[in-house]
């Protein structure tokens, strides 16, 4: 046996030669569109299920894996964001990330979570404690309602209630108790007595001392819509247009600017704002044929989209890597911690819900963006949970660092330019197609 292991050892160096390469290294191979798409879905999914704080089943605020993540961190759950995640859960289903039963399963513990949790008026807290059902305060003040984020908790429980509301017996149950929740929101009683507007915040300890009024034009159009078509705390429609619409200030009158937006951003100059106001209120609320007096909300969404793009194309500041494939600004983390960035506000900082999010607005020039961030930024970009949060290569910074309400559009958002899902099933609401009209928007109801 000797003389034999040696002579292999003599000629193992042809041996290993003679064998496919590809034994020894796979070739990544490059997924084709669909593929991809379905990816980024997958990966993201991962942080509203694998990510989810476990007692609650809700989404926290945050998940960091670059050892910065406290363990405080660990418990903090966000209505808003979590409203997402009951959106991102239905995806998963459709796409059979997970089984139905298992998604009936964790909006069960969810929905047990939301009766339970503290409220006020119906409404949720920005951040709770996922493990007691306790207010943590967003700030000092701000330690009771927040009606906006409730608004985004309810556009995702009322697109599940749709979704399960003719199925088996254990889901009609729960799309009932979905229904209950949406109607013990008291939004009419955020006008703060009889104004003609809404009001963001109310605390037990500091009542209205936030003084927030929800004026357009921002990323809380939903919460008018909601309050509108409320079946049980309804708003009249002169608190949407006094209110909101700034008795029709909201709507910009530019004369000789050809591709200016048709609403004015809160301050915001031509380019618009962050892009998560194209996001948030638009991921149930169908834009597609969306019109009142004050806009066309695809053709306002498209145009924010492109004039973000354009500006990023443009690069007045030089920042490295700007580009195609390499575009959107949108609140998100920052160099300096957390930013909101705008054409107003470019810090050299992409975020790639920005893009990604606008998926149904502009396919074809986002598609680019989903590619180059897998294929060529590789780690720098993608992790656990899908893309990271916040990315500059002129600063050379990659923090490994996830946000559930910059994660939630992306999956959604994606679904919905491949299928119109949670368009369908939050639109597919009598009440909200009652609250529109009330609004005086013309719809387009048929799918």
């Amino acid at each position: 046996m000797q003389p034999l292991y040696h002579l292999s050892k003599l000629f193992l160096p042809f041996l290993v030669l003679m064998v496919p390469l590809n034994l020894f290294s796979k070739e990544k191979k490059k997924p084709s569109k669909d593929e991809l798409l379905t990816l980024v879905q997958r990966q993201t999914f991962k942080y509203f299920w694998d990510g989810a704080e476990p007692k609650s089943g809700m989404a926290l605020e945050r998940y960091h894996f670059d050892g910065s993540m406290k363990e405080r961190d660990k418990r903090i759950v966000t209505s808003g964001g979590s409203g997402f995640g009951v959106m991102a859960i239905l995806v998963g289903i459709e796409r059979q990330f997970i089984t139905r039963v298992e998604g009936v399963q964790r909006l069960e513990k969810i929905v047990k979570f939301l009766e339970t949790a503290d409220r006020f008026h119906g409404t949720w807290p920005h951040w709770l404690d996922g493990t007691t059902g306790k207010t943590v305060p967003f700030s000092k003040k701000d330690d009771g309602a927040d009606l906006v984020e409730t608004s985004f908790m309810i556009q995702g429980l009322l697109a599940a209630r749709q979704y399960f509301s003719k199925g088996t017996e254990r889901e009609q149950k729960l799309a009932k108790r979905m229904d209950k929740l949406w109607r013990e929101v008291e939004w009419s009683w955020f006008r703060q007595g009889k104004q003609n507007v809404l009001y963001w915040h109310w605390s037990p300890k500091f009542g209205w001392e936030m003084n927030h009024q929800i004026r357009g034009y921002n990323e809380c159009l939903i919460t008018y819509v909601l309050a509108a078509s409320s079946p049980t705390h309804s708003i009249p429609a002169e608190v949407y247009h006094q209110g909101w619409a700034r008795d029709g200030k909201i709507a910009t009158r530019s004369k000789g600017k050809k591709n200016s937006l048709s609403l004015n951003h809160n301050g915001a100059r031509d380019k618009g704002g962050p892009l998560f106001w194209a996001h948030y209120s638009f991921l149930g609320l169908d834009p597609r044929g969306l019109k009142d007096r004050y806009a066309d909300y695809w053709k306002h969404n498209v145009r924010h989209t492109l004039l973000n793009r354009q500006h990023c194309l443009e690069n007045p500041k030089k920042y490295k890597g700007y580009g195609e494939n390499f575009w959107g600004l949108t609140s998100s983390y920052s160099i300096k911690f957390y930013a909101g960035h705008s054409p107003d506000r470019d810090l050299g900082v992409i975020s790639p819900t920005a893009a990604l999010s606008s998926y149904p607005y502009a396919p074809k020039e986002v598609f680019p963006v989903i590619e180059h961030l897998y294929s060529n930024l590789g780690d720098k970009a993608w992790g656990p949970f899908g893309f990271y949060d916040a990315i500059s290569l002129h600063h050379d910074w990659y923090p490994k660092k996830y946000l559930a309400i910059d994660q939630g559009p992306i999956i959604i958002m994606i679904e919905n330019q491949r299928t119109g899902l949670l368009w369908n099933l939050f639109m597919s609401c009598p009440e909200i197609q009652q609250g529109l009209k009330k609004l005086s928007f013309n719809v387009r109801l048929s799918r």
